[in-house]
């Protein structure tokens, strides 16, 4: 079994492989606070219970694979490769690990490693060109040329910042519950500000995407779109673009760089 794990800003999503198939998925939330030990006793209560694995952490688990935005959580999911999985190979995607995705930016490292995954998922599984939405904390576009190179992105804020700065700002305002509302005009406030999340994201995604296919192919019908992330479904049914939705995106992606790095280990 290859354990897989995308540590976000706000949630850290973990899959469980067998060969090519996703067997098993957790979401936390992301905690930079917690410590090496921590995070494998969280390990072992959540792995514990699949009925696929040994009741000891790390029975079953053949390999790991980490990418982070967070570097604090990444170091101590270091610490916790070392200690508790010191017979298992790992790949922490970081310079220097071989992904097969020539990045054409101004300072490579400078792009957050699970862009850098999802463009390896979108290139094996869909072909170039593709833009990648993924729907975290913020909202974020990538593009992957015909020849699957990353060329750049968008960096948006995400669904959940806007609602909570409408709630902060907005003196008569308040957080609200992510949730499609009756009509796209609002009844009431909650319902207006529903609407203006809903379909101000998806108006943002068409025209963002629309801009991009045009530098991307000479042809932007031929450019494949392709959602991802947690709040992807809230703007799915809206948003005309997007021709894929892959929820697991980013941990396939980390399949795949574990699988063209583990022989270098």
């Amino acid at each position: 079994m290859l354990l897989t794990i995308d540590v976000g800003n706000t949630h850290t999503v973990l899959g469980l492989f067998d060969g090519e198939e996703i067997v098993e998925h957790w979401r936390i939330s992301t905690d930079a606070r917690r410590t090496a030990d921590e995070l494998a006793v969280l390990l072992q209560g959540l792995m514990g219970m699949h009925p696929l694995l040994g009741d000891e952490l790390g029975d079953g688990i053949d390999g790991i694979a980490i990418c982070s935005t967070v570097p604090s959580v990444l170091h101590e999911l270091r610490e916790v490769t070392r200690r508790y999985y010191g017979d298992v190979p790992a790949v922490l995607v970081e310079p220097g690990i071989k992904t097969g995705v020539p990045i054409l930016m101004d300072n490579p490292k400078e792009v957050g490693a699970d862009r850098i995954i999802n463009a390896v998922a979108a290139v094996e599984l869909y072909g170039g060109p593709a833009i990648v939405v993924d729907f975290g904390t913020a909202t974020t576009f990538d593009a992957v040329s015909a020849r699957g190179e990353y060329t750049g992105g968008v960096i948006a804020p995400g669904i959940e910042i806007s609602v909570e700065a409408l709630g902060v700002r907005g003196a008569q305002l308040r957080k609200i519950e992510l949730a499609r509302p009756r009509s796209v005009i609002g009844k009431n406030t909650v319902e207006a500000m529903q609407s203006g999340i809903v379909y101000g994201f998806a108006g943002q995604v068409d025209g963002v995407v629309n801009r991009m296919a045009k530098e991307l192919a000479d042809d932007p019908d031929d450019v494949t779109v392709i959602a991802t992330g947690g709040l992807a479904p809230m703007v799915l049914g809206e948003a005309s673009v997007i021709d894929e939705h892959e929820p697991w995106l980013t941990l396939i992606g980390l399949r795949l760089v574990y699988e063209r790095n583990v022989s270098r280990l």
